[in-house]
Order: C-alpha cells, then sequence, then structure tokens
C-alpha cells in the first residue's frame, strides 16, 4: 500500500524543502492542538477546588486565543506547501505522459485505444495528485497526531486508563487492511470500465455521420446505456466499501469511549484521578476520531494512488520502436535517397508488405507511386517517416543508412500530407501556420492561390480566422485536403510526401496545384502516390506497384510504350474523364 510513496520518491526527493516545511508545520500543529484540552481540564480542576481567581482566567483566555492564531497561520503554511505541491506533480505527470505519447510510434496507438489514453492522462492523474497531497496529510495526521495524544494521555493523565480504552484500536488496524485490499481491485476495475466508456463515447462522436447514416442512434443509446451502467456498478461498489469505512471506525472509537468513561469514573470514584483529568482525557480520546477516520482516508487515498499510478505506470513503461542513435550522423541537405533490396513487415506479420524494392531519388525529383489499393504505397512512404524499425536492406540518405540520423532530423526534412486529414480545432490561421509558426498573410495567401483555396477561405465568414471544428468538420474533403496541402507547403520542406491526398478535388483544381507544384518545388524532392495518374504524369519516375513489389518503373511516356498495368489504368481513366466531360 504504503509503496505508492516509494514509487513517488524521486518528487519528494525533488521538492523537499516544499515537504520538510509542511511536516514540519503539521507538527507544530499537532502539538498545539494537545494544550486546549489540558487547559480545559486545569481549568476544571482549579473551579473545583475554588482556586481560578480572574488573573488566571485570563492568562488561560489568551493563552487559547495565542494558540487559535498561531494556528491559523501555520495550517496556511502546510496547507499551501502541500497541496501546491501535489499540483505541481500531477502537472508534471501530466507533462511526462505526454512527452511519452508524442514519441510512441503506431503500433503503441494499435494496442491502446485513445479513450484509455486519454482517462489514464486525467482520472488517474487526479488520484495520483491526491495522494501527494491529501494522502501525505491524511499519514501524518492519522499517525504523528496519534502517538501525540497517546503519549500526552499516558504521560499527563494515567497509563493504564490510555492503554485500557485503547483496546479497540488494533481491530480498526485490521479492518482498514482488508478494506484497502478490496477498494485496490474494486478501483482498478471502475477506472478500466471508465476507460471502455471513455473510448466508446470518443467513437461515437466521430463517427456520428456514420451512426446517422445507419439509422443506429437507439443502438448507439442502448450501447451506451450498457457500458455506463457498468461504470455506474463498479464506482457503486467502490463508494460501498469506501461508505464502511467512518461507521467501522466510529462504533470502535465509540467502543474506546465506553471503556474509557467507565473505568476512568472508577478511578475518580477512587481519588486516583481528577474529574478535570477525565475530562481532559475524553477530550483526547474524541480527538482520536479523526486520526482513525484519517487513516480510513489514508487507506482509500493509497489505494487509489497506488492503482492509478500502476496504471499511468503501464503506459509509460512501454518504450517506442524508434530511437534515435547513440552516436548520430548528421548531414546539410539529404541530396540522394536509396532504396536498395529494401523489404518490410508490419509488427506482428509474418508477410512482407514490400518486397525487394530497389529506387534512387534525387534532390529536385517527383517520384509518381501508383498502384492498386492496398499494393504499399503508404507503406512505402512510412519508411521515410521512421514509424517502424528500419526494414530489412538498405534505406540510405546521401549514402548513410536512414537509421544513423535522430528522429528529429530526419522528419525535419520531411512535410506529410496523409490520406486521412487532421485537422485541429483552431481557426484556419492556426491550422496553416502548425509548422511554422506565426507567419504573414502575405506568404499565406500565396501557398492558398497555389492550392486553388483562396476562393474558399475568402468566402468563409471570417476568412482565415474562421474556427474549422473538431477535425475539420466544417470543411469539405477537398477543403481539407487543401488545407493539409497548404500548411506542409508552408514549411517549405526539402522532402513533401503527398499520399493520396488529391483525391477529393476535381481534375480541374488537381491540375491546377500540380502545375504550382512543378514550379515551387524547384530543387525540392516530392513524393505522390495517387489513383488518378494525371496527378504523376509529369514526375520524372514513375514506379508501380503491386503487392508491395514494384512491376513497372519509368517515366510516363516510357510506362506508355511500355504497355503494361500503367498505360491499360491510364487510358481508362482518360475514357472515363471524356465521358464525364
Amino acid at each position: 500500500m504504503f509503496s505508492v510513496f516509494s514509487k513517488l520518491t524521486w518528487f519528494f526527493k525533488e521538492h523537499w524543502k516544499r515537504y520538510s516545511i509542511a511536516i514540519f508545520a503539521l507538527i507544530i500543529v499537532n502539538i498545539l492542538e494537545m494544550i486546549p484540552p489540558r487547559l480545559l481540564g486545569i481549568t476544571i480542576d482549579l473551579i473545583q477546588f475554588n482556586e481560578l481567581t480572574s488573573r488566571r482566567l485570563t492568562q488561560i483566555l489568551v493563552t487559547f486565543f495565542v494558540i487559535i492564531i498561531v494556528k491559523y497561520f501555520v495550517m496556511l503554511i502546510w496547507d499551501i506547501n502541500l497541496f501546491v505541491g501535489a499540483v505541481i506533480l500531477e502537472r508534471k505527470l501530466r507533462s511526462k505522459v505526454m512527452r511519452h505519447l508524442l514519441k510512441m510510434n503506431p503500433r503503441f496507438y494499435s494496442k491502446n485505444r485513445s479513450g484509455d489514453l486519454m482517462a489514464r492522462s486525467t482520472n488517474d492523474l487526479k488520484s495520483i495528485m491526491m495522494t501527494a497531497g491529501f494522502g501525505v496529510m491524511t499519514l501524518f495526521d492519522s499517525t504523528v497526531l496519534m502517538v501525540f495524544i497517546i503519549f500526552v494521555m499516558g504521560f499527563s493523565i494515567s497509563w493504564p486508563l490510555t492503554f485500557t480504552a485503547l483496546i479497540p484500536m488494533p481491530f480498526i488496524a485490521l479492518a482498514m487492511q482488508k478494506y484497502g485490499q478490496a477498494i485496490h481491485q474494486r478501483f482498478t476495475e471502475a477506472q478500466t470500465a471508465f476507460s471502455e466508456m471513455n473510448n466508446y463515447t470518443l467513437e461515437s462522436i466521430r463517427g456520428v455521420r456514420v451512426v446517422r447514416a445507419f439509422v443506429q442512434e437507439s443502438h448507439d443509446r442502448e450501447r451506451f446505456a450498457q457500458i455506463t451502467e457498468t461504470v455506474f456498478k463498479k464506482n457503486k461498489s467502490v463508494a460501498e466499501l469506501d461508505a464502511l469505512f467512518d461507521p467501522t471506525i466510529k462504533i470502535l472509537v465509540g467502543l474506546s469511549y465506553t471503556i474509557g468513561l467507565g473505568y476512568g469514573t472508577f478511578l475518580v470514584i477512587n481519588d486516583q484521578l481528577s474529574i478535570g483529568d477525565l475530562v481532559t482525557f475524553n477530550i483526547y480520546l474524541g480527538m482520536m476520531i479523526w486520526p482513525m477516520i484519517a487513516l480510513g482516508h489514508l487507506i482509500n487515498v493509497l489505494q487509489r494512488g497506488h492503482a492509478s499510478l500502476d496504471r499511468v505506470e503501464k503506459i509509460l513503461a512501454q518504450k517506442p520502436d524508434v530511437t534515435d542513435p547513440e552516436q548520430p550522423k548528421s548531414i546539410s541537405t539529404p541530396e540522394v535517397i536509396g532504396f536498395n533490396r529494401v523489404s518490410f513487415s508490419y509488427p506482428g506479420t509474418e508477410e512482407n508488405q514490400l518486397k525487394q524494392i530497389n529506387l534512387t531519388i534525387y534532390r529536385g525529383e517527383t517520384i509518381g507511386v501508383v498502384g492498386k489499393t492496398g499494393s504499399g504505397k503508404t507503406t512505402l512512404f512510412k519508411q521515410l517517416l521512421r514509424d517502424y524499425l528500419p526494414p530489412k536492406g538498405e534505406l540510405t540518405i546521401n549514402g548513410i543508412e536512414i537509421d544513423q540520423f535522430t528522429l528529429e532530423e530526419t522528419r525535419s526534412w520531411i512535410g506529410y500530407v496523409p490520406q486521412e486529414q487532421i485537422l485541429f480545432s483552431k481557426t484556419i490561421r492556426e491550422n496553416l501556420s502548425f509548422g511554422t509558426g506565426p507567419i504573414s498573410d502575405q506568404a499565406i495567401n500565396q501557398i492558398l492561390t497555389s492550392t486553388s483555396l483562396k476562393s474558399d477561405i475568402d468566402a468563409l465568414p471570417k476568412g482565415l480566422d474562421t474556427i474549422v471544428g473538431e477535425s475539420g468538420v466544417t470543411l469539405s474533403g477537398g477543403q481539407k485536403q487543401r488545407v493539409s496541402l497548404a500548411r506542409a507547403l508552408l514549411v517549405d520542406p526539402e522532402i513533401l510526401i503527398l499520399d493520396d491526398s488529391l483525391s477529393a478535388v476535381d481534375g480541374e483544381t488537381e491540375a491546377t496545384i500540380i502545375e504550382h507544384l512543378k514550379k515551387e518545388r524547384t530543387n525540392k524532392t516530392t513524393l505522390i502516390s495517387a489513383h488518378r495518374l494525371s496527378a504523376v504524369k509529369h514526375a520524372n519516375q514513375i514506379i508501380v506497384l503491386d503487392d508491395g513489389k514494384i512491376i513497372e518503373h519509368g517515366t510516363h511516356d516510357e510506362l506508355m510504350v511500355l504497355g503494361g498495368w500503367y498505360q491499360e489504368q491510364f487510358e481508362i481513366q482518360q475514357m472515363e474523364r471524356k465521358v464525364s466531360e
């Protein structure tokens, strides 16, 4: 249970001053709390023996007042230091998780669902924060304060009475241990159920158009109701167990009260204890209620924090497939990209998705990659993006193996426009400047013209400052593709990869964009995959992929003469275009 603190040792060491101040202030507060009950007992005895003078009463009242004021300021000190420390921990862990997620590769995201990752990045981090704040406070209040009370009761009043009244206490510890083990398991199950609900909600929101198109709203509501019912039951089981803490503690503390009052009265009757001491003792015994309740809360908080920290650590323990080399190499400009007998298979598959690829790309060339759906076009591009471990064979840049460069360097050369465009829920201007930072309207308008997007943006209510909505929901498919293309062009990358990123635009718009690319990408490398062969007709090299192998390779004219798949598809598309016109 307390292993959660050992796992957070790195943070406590880093902020040892803050926690030392907080703990020292907590101890002072606990010492101050011992004084008022003792003063009350003395006052009662003075009244009983008719020895209370106005001067003595004034001293007692002033002492009470001073203690109240000092406690107020000391409590402020521990409260601020302790709970601000917990917030700092949450911020550090959230940043750590975010950095980790940004480093991870596609295989990680195929194994871990988005909703589950979100749950671990929110609810679980909150539980860990509670451990570092409220958990530390209750730890000291349930141990230090309890020890102080026991010693004060024993030394200043009566050890026999103290030991007798504490007989039920071991049963409290036993009950807390049993409850703690059960609550750890139930809370883990509740968090897993919450992750499931989170994931389902995310999928439903993303796929709301498909749900409506297939008239599945009622089924979606029913499924969501089942999932939320499961979450409710799991959390209810945690709450039911949590509800047992306070009654159990109060019953056992009440038993201590009964024993203390009965035996204490016996001692008073036999003149072994004064009435003031008995009143003081019962006040101290009443003060034991909070440490016992705090102990229950401590078990609860620690088990929740432990379960949550385990869930977060499982994510952080997963290492990225692709990492930087120990002694990286660097070049100024990628002049030559070489594929030499490159073969690749996705993790978990036995068959190669790329087979013996041989291709040399020189700076300034445009490379067209075509082929049937599933032929390996996107897989080929992913080798340059380094989403997976290096393929078999040799993939080199300027003659150096690609895995000898840092990820940051190789990716800084590349502008990538994927098949599925990702736009952020921000303005068009912010989406366009995502890779460049603040940029002038003149530069943006120039790129918008190149991508045939200028008139579309001008027609929007707020132009560049129009918010595109979740994943660009307010834009059409063609507009989203062109915004993604414009975003990549603004970076002006050495290598531009267009992965079937013109499929949603019409032929005339495509021709305009290609013409601008030919002019503006001089001396820069461009790789284009497309189903419409007109998008790659101008390329310096065109490769035709089939089942991961290059079956045709050459310029447009060479492939037309060859009379293979490329020529057949080109002629079919030309006839379809004439028919549509």
